[in-house]
């Protein structure tokens, strides 16, 4: 990993230190920490005396007056740090700074995080921004950061929905701030300097014997968003400091000592000029009226894209093309954007669904009414988002699907294809350890694939993310059942059934599928640890083969962030990387620019004319190209196509040119050539294919769901559950513990009996929940283990294998009274067959780090999803391989 070095630059830290309060506990610590910190930062090459502020505000106002002014005048490295009360509503939402005269609840006495700090920061000039927040409740930051564009680094003190010490600790500072003041002032041992990463560790090792208030471990957590880079904070070290570069003296020089004197210079010569030119130099000199506001556009895509359309869109923005003046468009300043792009992301399924109430959608925009509540169906506004201007689907297969499912006439929105932006082939992920034999990497089809890799060769588990709800899944289940044989895939012709289910039969199910293709290799991570979101253990990804595109591979085997796993610090060892096979004639994600046109748009002409720009800049290969193909996707210009005899260039900046990425660069690019029909007749297909299956929702009703905003991830994880139940399933809706039994730990209370087809009811019923009415939340601790016990006892019941359990749950309350064996004939009960597999998700603290969720995991092979923003569509891709074809036991 690259570090970004910002010795020399105009760099600014403000210290915002709180330790007197009107209404609130004073923090007699917090009150050093600006001191200490002033120390240690002017003692490194990064900060003078006079590029660190410190801030104790009394009003709100006197904060952001600070945060304006450092992020105006920093064009190097900006460095924030607050230490003081933090305070968060019940639902765990919108983190508030407390300045001197906060009081609680009353948000015009305090500093909002994400709508103040955040949007601040986000119109910073600084190049790279570190944040540091040291108050209770900030690892309650983390949502609301990422969805900004600057290249940011926050720390934050603790974990979600903790409480810290910070303020009673001796003369010198708190304890957390002494901790990082030496780390700044000595360094590390080993390390030459220290960066915001090489702090995180550090930091969590010194911290690891304290614990928080509610008797956690106290652990420092951390998020970077928009930068690849590691920041240096400090070139303090234990070991023999390397000196200072000229050049960075000469920099830091003349930004202390020249740049002064040329201000002030510049100044004079000013007021000479005005006073000899008088009113004829006024007007010459009249400064430039403000930047007017931008045209939002607002893209959307599939969640596997979103990072690198992110990073695009930015580029874009900062672009000579989108802050010139252009012919016509004289009015607007030099340097200012003409357009700022929102990308946001969704699921397949529910664009599909966007698209087909796209009269709600836009009625929902206007405020017309059409979105009333009452109203049936989806709602597009809350799921997908916002009604887009561009959209960029994984490929043509999820466009055309789109555009089955909206109304022959009558919808507001038109899509117009535009054409691809970037390629990546779909390849089948062999572990480097168990190549194939007898099949080439390149070239093989897919009946030679799957011959293999079946159980007389390399038998390995094949893994696709759903079709449903992932483009990566469904082209490659177009692939599978069209170019079986390795002949091309023409625009006619329909799909064996008996190929698809034979096809399907080799796939890995129930409850292995994933929402997408990044989530999916997230799963098959070697290394458990703090940071990992869930998967089906260690040593699973030697036995299985994931179908995903070849930038997600490459992702995966160069330790990239990938998913919810967060970038590790090198590629992966050589024997836990995979190696991509390129099945023959399977058409490459194309991830086509859909133009979408509402009708009524007031600025429909300018708005076109904006993505129009912005397509043809994505398409330039020195504009957006340069950037896709940085973020290791295929160009779509530079050379003839496949079917043109030739492949575009590959620039030295791709990240597929490394060894360690496990391509094949000389795998063709195949263009997409299905029709529409051919589509439709796939999902068909893959609908056939499926069995009759029922499924069990089995929801912890505690009212501790209830606290720091647990229960609307639950209650939306079930809903996206319910949304996944199709024509040849049922399920049921059970709650635990159960008020009207509440001395039977196994009771629970049948919300909608098992067997139920119809969605609506447990839609109806969840909502009821979430309205918190009388007797919904039991205010008593829930016994997972028992009543899990009764649901897998009475799934055993069915002879069926295609069933599932959905366990929601906050922690399991029921060790210190359960009864003896309750463990072990929980644990027979799930290894007798039929297989119900078991899918957790938890919304506890711990997440699936425990022993007994990984022991429940591994005796029903099911998986376990940690609560957070993604847990509703994570559980949604394994769900939506209850009822497939595929083999359980392989």
């Amino acid at each position: 990993m690259s570090e970004y070095d910002a010795r020399g630059k105009l760099n600014r830290a403000l210290l915002i230190c709180v330790h007197d309060y009107t209404t609130l506990t004073d923090l007699p610590a917090v009150e050093d920490n600006a001191a200490e910190l002033r120390r240690a930062l002017t003692g490194t090459d990064l900060f003078t005396a006079d590029e660190v502020t410190l801030c104790r505000p009394e009003e709100p106002w006197e904060l952001v007056q600070a945060l304006t002014a450092a992020a105006d005048e920093a064009r190097g490295l900006l460095l924030v740090h607050f230490s003081g009360h933090g305070w968060v509503g019940s639902d765990g939402g919108d983190l508030q700074l407390m300045v001197g005269a906060s009081v609680p609840r009353q948000s015009h006495t305090t500093v909002s995080w994400q709508d103040m700090v955040l949007s601040c920061l986000d119109n910073a000039r600084a190049e790279r921004i570190v944040i540091v927040l040291e108050c209770c409740y900030s690892g309650n930051a983390d949502g609301a950061f990422h969805s900004r564009r600057k290249p940011m680094s926050l720390l934050m003190a603790a974990q979600p929905n903790r409480r810290i010490f910070s303020g009673d600790e001796p003369a010198g500072g708190t304890l957390f701030t002494r901790a990082v003041v030496e780390v700044l002032e000595h360094g590390i041992p080993g390390r030459r300097f220290v960066t915001f990463e090489d702090l995180v560790r550090e930091l969590r090792v010194r911290l690891a014997d304290e614990r928080t208030p509610m008797g956690d471990v106290w652990e420092p957590r951390s998020a970077k968003q928009n930068t690849v880079d590691d920041v240096v904070l400090t070139f303090a070290t234990p070991e023999v400091r390397l000196p200072t570069p000229p050049r960075v003296r000469l920099r830091r020089w003349f930004n202390q000592h020249l740049r002064p004197r040329l201000r002030l210079l510049l100044a004079l010569c000013t007021v000479l000029v005005l006073a000899a030119a008088g009113l004829v130099a006024l007007q010459v000199l009249r400064p430039l009226p403000d930047c007017p506001p931008a045209l939002e556009l607002r893209l959307l895509t599939a969640p596997e894209a979103e990072p690198a359309l992110r990073q695009a869109a930015f580029d874009y923005e900062m672009s000579e093309l989108n802050t010139r003046p252009l012919p016509g468009e004289g009015d607007l300043p030099r340097g200012c954007r003409r357009a700022q792009i929102t990308v946001y992301s969704a699921a397949k399924d529910q664009v599909d669904q966007g698209f087909a109430a796209a009269d709600r959608w836009q009625g929902e925009a206007k405020g017309t009414g059409r979105g009333a509540s009452d109203t049936k169906g989806p709602d597009p506004l809350y799921r997908p988002g916002p009604q887009p201007d561009l959209w960029i689907p994984e490929s043509t297969a999820d466009y055309e699907e789109a555009r089955r499912g909206m109304p022959p006439a009558g919808s507001p929105a038109a899509l117009h294809n535009t054409g691809p932006v970037a390629y990546s082939p779909l390849v089948v992920g062999i572990p480097a350890t168990k190549r194939l034999d007898d099949v080439e990497p390149v070239g093989a089809s897919w009946r030679d694939l799957l011959a293999g890799t079946d159980s007389a060769h390399g038998d390995l588990r094949l893994l696709r993310p759903s079709p449903v709800l992932s483009g990566t899944g469904l082209l490659h289940t177009i692939g599978l059942y069209l170019a079986g044989d390795g002949s091309a895939i023409g625009p006619s012709g329909d799909p064996d059934p008996a190929l698809a289910e034979g096809a399907e039969q080799r796939l890995s199910a129930p409850g292995s599928q994933y929402a997408g293709s990044t989530e999916l290799l997230c799963s098959l991570r070697p290394a458990a640890g703090p940071d990992r979101r869930g998967g089906p253990g260690t040593g699973q990804g030697a036995h299985a083969a994931p179908l995903v595109s070849e930038k997600s591979l490459a992702d995966f085997n160069l330790g990239h962030a990938i998913g919810s796993c967060p970038a590790q610090d090198a590629p992966l060892a050589p024997g836990d990387r995979y190696a991509a096979y390129y099945p023959r004639n399977v058409p490459a994600l194309d991830h086509p620019l859909i133009r979408v046109d509402w009708r009524g748009t007031t600025d429909a002409t300018p708005r076109r004319a904006a993505v129009d720009r912005f397509a043809g800049w994505l398409r330039d290969p020195a504009g957006g190209q340069r950037t896709l193909v940085g973020q290791g996707y295929r160009p779509v210009t530079g050379g003839a196509g496949a079917d043109g005899g030739g492949q575009p260039v590959l620039p030295a900046g791709s990240p597929l040119r490394s060894s360690r990425a496990g391509a094949d660069l000389d795998a063709p690019v195949n263009r997409f050539a299905v029709g529409p029909g051919q589509v439709a007749r796939v999902l068909d297909g893959y609908d056939k294919a499926q069995k009759s299956s029922r499924l069990l929702i089995l929801m912890d009703a505690s009212t501790s769901m209830a606290d720091g905003g647990k229960l609307p991830v639950a209650l939306a994880a079930a809903g996206r559950v319910l949304e996944m139940v199709g024509d040849r399933h049922t399920y049921g809706l059970w709650t635990f513990p159960d008020r009207a039994h509440p001395g039977d730990r196994g009771s629970v209370r049948r919300v909608v009996p098992l067997g139920t087809a119809d969605p609506a009811r447990g839609k109806t019923e969840l909502e009821r929940i979430g309205r918190g009415g009388p007797g919904e939340l039991v205010d008593h601790g829930a016994a997972m283990e028992e009543a899990l016990t009764v649901a897998v006892r009475e799934m055993k019941k069915s002879a069926g294998s295609n069933q599932a359990i959905v366990l929601i749950l906050d922690e399991d309350d029921g060790g210190p009274g359960r009864a003896a064996g309750v463990e072990q004939t929980l644990t027979a009960l799930l290894k007798e067959k039929p297989a119900v597999p078991v899918l957790t998700l938890v919304m506890g603290r711990t997440g699936c780090d425990t022993f007994a969720l990984q022991g429940l995991a591994g005796a029903s092979r099911g998986q376990c999803v940690p609560g957070g923003p993604q847990a509703p569509d994570l559980l949604a891709g394994l769900v939506a391989s209850i009822g497939t074809a595929g083999r359980g036991d392989r």
